[in-house]
């Protein structure tokens, strides 16, 4: 008898904890700020990208081509990632590609990879779309500027606090001269700290 009677708790206890482990999910804006672990996150990568632009636009280099009545074509190039962490840089990339076209101030051409599968749509209207609506090779516009970054990260943690700081700096480079017309960076200190669990 005590033994089923035992069975019985522990069954019991066993569906509690079953059930309180349950998992609950909330749809937020994309928008909206959560931080979570204090690691880089779509909200870093969205306002430094924004920010970035914004001051990029601002300097001094784009007179040259608004003195001659041209638009500046760019080109995203490599935004390597040495941070510790896993970071989407691809992410950050298109957001970085978004704040430039809505600068409203420069044309965008395609990556490299991006490029790579527009030839091969060409390539293969050559064969098989009509002469009037074939798109011709050798017409692509060439970039006169590169934008290129990397993301930086330190971090300095002992015991349950923890400070994650990033730097992002980023270059936008002439391809024809290779000069460096601006060089800017953006800094996000996170302070985090972990509540000790007792059991």
């Amino acid at each position: 008898m005590k033994t089923i009677y035992w069975k019985a708790i522990l069954i019991t206890a066993s569906l509690s904890l079953f059930i309180g482990c349950g998992k609950q999910v909330s749809r937020v804006r994309a928008d909206s700020v959560i931080d979570i672990s204090g690691k880089w996150n779509d909200t870093d990568s969205r306002l430094v990208a924004d920010e970035m632009i914004a001051d990029c636009m601002s300097k001094g280099w784009l007179y040259k081509y608004q003195s001659a009545k041209t638009t500046p074509t760019v080109i995203v190039g490599k935004i390597r990632n040495k941070s510790h962490e896993h970071i989407s840089v691809e992410t950050f990339v298109k957001d970085i590609e978004k704040a430039l076209i809505n600068s409203g101030r420069i044309e965008f051409v395609a990556s490299k990879e991006e490029r790579k599968q527009l030839r091969e749509e060409v390539a293969d209207q050559t064969s098989n779309s009509s002469a009037e609506t074939a798109k011709s090779a050798g017409e692509e516009q060439g970039a006169d500027l590169m934008l290129i970054g990397t993301i930086n990260q330190i971090v300095d943690q002992e015991g349950s606090k923890a400070v994650n700081f990033y730097q992002i700096d980023m270059q936008l480079i002439e391809l024809e001269t290779n000069k460096k017309v601006w060089i800017g960076d953006k800094k996000i200190k996170k302070y985090v700290t972990r509540n000790k669990t007792k059991f």
